[in-house]
C-alpha cells in the first residue's frame, strides 16, 4: 500500500509542513546520500559535499583544460575519450538520422513546428518611440553562441533537444553546442543524435555533470565558450551553473521537477493518479494534491496505488511519491488557490469544473494546466511553451525558457540640438545634484550653438 503524506489544514500547521517537503528538494547541495558520499570518496579521495566537488571541477577545468575534462570524464562517467572523441562527428549525427524511424522523425517536426509557431509568436521586435526633436529604440539581438545541456543518466530526452534549441533558433542564435553524456542515454543515444541532425544541431559533445558545464562556460581545446548555458540536469549541473554564473549567463539553478494537482467532484480518479505519477517517474520528482473534498482526494489515492503496479518505472515512482509526495485537504477552494501560490510549484495543474476561474487566482507557477484534458505531459513534449520551467519556489521570480531569453535587449537614443535643449534642464539638475560636473558640462557646450 502506497504511504504518502497526508495533510489536513484543519489539524496541523499546513505551510510549515510543505515548506518541510520542499527543503527535501532543495538544490542546495547539502544533502547527499551514502551512496554518492562513497562515490566522492572514490573519485576524489576525501569526503566532498557536492558544492565541494563542483567547485574543484569548475577550478580544474578553467585552469587545467581540456585534458582535466577528460580526467574527470574518465573518473566520473568511466568514459574513455580523447580529443578527437569527445566530439560527435558529423558522419554519426547523419549516420543516426538516416537509420530513424521515419514516424519519429515525422514527429520532432511536427514538434519543433508547434514550438517555432508559439516562440515566434510571443518573440520580442524592436520598437521605436518618437519624443520631441529624436527618437528611442529599443533594439534586441540574438546572442552569438549558446550551450544547451541535455540529460542522459536513466533515459534520452530528445524532447529536451528540442524545448531548448528550437526556441534559440527562433531568437537568431547561430551557433549551438549541445552537451550530453556519454552513456547510451546521452550523446551514444541514436534518437538524440537524430534530432539533433534534424534540428541542424553540428556541434554535439559526449560530456556531462559539473565538467559540461565548466567547459562551456570557460572554453577548453576545441570547445570555445558560450555566451549563455541552459537546460535541466542533475544537482551537480545546477550546482555548477550558479558557479558559472557571471562568466556566462543561465536560465535557472532548477531543483527536480514537480506538479501541483488541484481537483474537485468533476477530476477523475484515473487522470489524477497519473499526472501525480507522470512527475514522480522522474525519481526524483515532487507530486503534491491538493482539494478541500477528502472523499475525492481517497479515491484518487486508492487509484494511485494501483496504477503504481501497472507502470515500467512504477516503483521508481512510487519511492519519489512516499518521499516527496504529499495529499493535502484544504477548508475550501479558497485555501486551495492561496496554498498553489505560496508553493509556486513547476507545474500547476488545475484539473477542475471551473479551472480558468481558479487560474485567476494564482499569480506564481512556472505553467498552468487548466482542466481534465490539459496534462503536463502536453507541455512537456509538444504544445508549444518550453518545457524548461522555474523549481523549488523560483516561479514567484522567475520565468520558462522562451526565445526571448536568447535575446539581448540595448538602447538606441538620438537627438536633434532642439530636442537636447528640452531635456538640458533636467540633466542640469541632478547633474548639479549628484555632483557631475562633467555631465552637467557636456550638455551646456551643445546648448551654445556652432563656435
Amino acid at each position: 500500500m502506497l504511504s504518502i503524506r497526508r495533510i489536513d489544514s484543519r489539524r496541523e500547521d499546513i505551510r510549515a509542513a510543505v515548506n518541510e517537503l520542499r527543503q527535501r528538494l532543495s538544490p542546495e547541495g547539502n544533502v547527499v546520500s551514502e551512496a554518492g558520499r562513497r562515490r566522492t570518496i572514490e573519485v576524489f579521495g576525501e569526503p566532498l559535499s557536492p558544492v565541494e566537488v563542483v567547485q574543484r571541477i569548475c577550478r580544474d577545468v578553467k585552469n587545467v583544460g581540456l585534458s582535466a575534462l577528460l580526467d574527470y570524464s574518465a573518473r566520473i562517467d568511466q568514459a574513455t575519450l580523447t580529443a578527437k572523441t569527445i566530439r560527435v562527428s558529423q558522419q554519426e549525427l547523419e549516420e543516426a538520422h538516416a537509420r530513424a524511424d521515419a514516424g519519429f522523425l515525422a514527429t520532432i517536426r511536427s514538434i519543433r513546428q508547434r514550438i517555432w509557431n508559439f516562440q515566434e509568436a510571443i518573440l520580442h521586435k524592436d520598437i521605436r518611440v518618437e519624443v520631441p526633436g529624436g527618437f528611442l529604440v529599443e533594439r534586441y539581438r540574438p546572442l552569438d553562441r549558446v550551450g544547451l545541456c541535455v540529460p542522459g543518466g536513466a533515459a534520452a530526452y530528445p524532447s529536451t533537444v528540442l524545448m531548448t534549441a528550437v526556441p534559440a533558433q527562433v531568437a537568431g542564435v547561430k551557433q549551438l553546442a549541445l552537451v550530453a553524456p556519454p552513456t547510451k542515454f546521452g550523446a551514444y543515444n541514436p534518437d538524440l543524435l537524430a534530432t539533433c541532425c534534424e534540428l541542424g544541431i553540428q556541434e554535439v559533445y559526449r560530456v556531462g555533470g559539473a565538467q559540461a558545464v565548466a567547459a562551456m562556460a570557460y572554453g577548453v581545446e576545441g570547445i570555445p565558450r558560450v555566451d549563455k548555458i541552459v537546460g535541466p540536469g542533475n544537482l551537480f549541473v545546477a550546482l555548477a551553473k550558479r558557479h558559472v554564473y557571471g562568466d556566462v549567463d543561465i536560465d535557472s539553478i532548477a531543483g527536480p521537477s514537480e506538479v501541483v494537482v488541484i481537483v474537485d467532484h468533476s477530476t477523475r480518479a484515473d487522470f489524477t493518479a497519473l499526472d501525480l505519477i507522470a512527475q514522480a517517474e522522474h525519481a526524483p520528482g515532487a507530486s503534491v494534491l491538493i482539494g478541500w473534498d477528502e472523499n475525492v482526494l481517497d479515491k484518487a489515492v486508492e487509484e494511485l496505488d494501483r496504477q503504481l503496479g501497472h507502470l515500467e518505472r512504477g516503483e521508481l515512482a512510487r519511492q519519489s511519491l512516499e518521499e516527496f509526495g504529499a495529499v493535502i485537504l484544504a477548508r475550501d477552494v479558497e485555501e486551495a488557490c492561496a496554498l498553489a501560490d505560496e508553493i509556486a510549484p513547476e507545474h500547476l495543474h488545475i484539473a477542475t469544473e471551473n479551472a480558468a476561474a481558479l487560474a485567476e487566482k494564482i499569480l506564481h507557477a512556472g505553467a498552468i494546466f487548466l482542466g481534465n484534458y490539459t496534462p503536463v505531459a502536453l507541455g512537456d513534449y509538444a504544445a508549444g511553451p518550453s518545457h524548461v520551467l522555474p523549481t523549488s519556489g523560483t516561479a514567484r521570480f522567475a520565468s520558462g525558457l522562451s526565445s526571448n531569453d536568447f535575446l539581448r535587449a540595448g538602447s538606441i537614443l538620438h537627438f536633434t540640438q532642439e530636442g537636447l535643449m528640452q531635456l538640458a534642464p533636467d540633466v542640469r539638475v541632478l547633474a548639479t545634484k549628484e555632483g557631475l560636473t562633467g555631465h552637467r558640462a557636456s550638455v551646456e557646450v551643445r546648448m551654445r550653438g556652432e563656435g
